[in-house]
């Protein structure tokens, strides 16, 4: 298990990854291509250990439709 000073870490970077993904991109995407797709950008930045990608896996899997609510609001706003 991820000690609480790492898991933090990680999902600031999660988040940066989420944020930094367009919004189509999170909108066209079905839900497990979608986690691919962040999971793939977040190893991009860090190296994650085989625990890491598991744990963020659920982690995003959880919050799935957040990262679509935000997207839908940025593309509001954007628009």
């Amino acid at each position: 298990m991820l000690g609480l000073r790492e898991r933090a870490v990680t999902m600031r970077y999660v988040w940066s990854v989420i944020e930094e993904t367009e919004t189509k991109t999170i909108l066209s995407l079905n839900d497990t291509d979608l986690i691919g797709q962040l999971l793939k950008q977040l190893e991009n930045k860090k190296l994650l250990s085989g625990e890491q990608i598991n744990e963020m896996s659920s982690y995003i899997s959880s919050r799935v439709p957040l990262i679509r609510d935000l997207a839908q609001s940025r593309m509001v706003c954007n628009s």
